[in-house]
């Protein structure tokens, strides 16, 4: 996992924190997705089909890292790997649904001000 040289000081900030998690590639995706239920890895890769299979690992490997998900592996052939969120986790849902639901209430607006600056 890659470590910041200068590790972030979020004691003045928490929100900060929230910030870091969700603004990481297919974080924010990734948590919707497994707050639906327990979920393995092939599932996610079929829902969030555009992101590529290496960056969901990843990206699964640092969220259990942060304490966001919980992972059981199952000591089977072929192996069976399963992700479900932790108490972490379940408190950035009430997050996403309120970005989720500003973000809809104003897309056109935020859609409409790009395609003005690319003119």
């Amino acid at each position: 996992m890659y470590v910041k040289k200068n590790p972030m000081d979020y004691s003045d900030c928490p929100v900060r924190i929230a910030i870091d998690i969700l603004s990481s590639s297919w974080n924010a995706w990734l948590i919707l997705e497994i707050s639906k239920g327990v979920v393995r890895p092939c599932d996610l890769q079929r829902s969030i089909s555009i992101a590529p299979k290496r960056v969901l690992t990843k990206q699964l490997g640092e969220l259990e890292n942060m304490g966001i998900l919980e992972k059981k592996v199952y000591p089977v052939l072929p192996l069976k790997v399963e992700y479900s969120l932790t108490e972490a986790g379940k408190g950035l849902i009430p997050i996403i649904d309120q970005m989720w639901q500003w973000g809809d209430k104003f897309k056109d607006d935020y859609i409409s001000s790009r395609v003005d600056e690319s003119r």
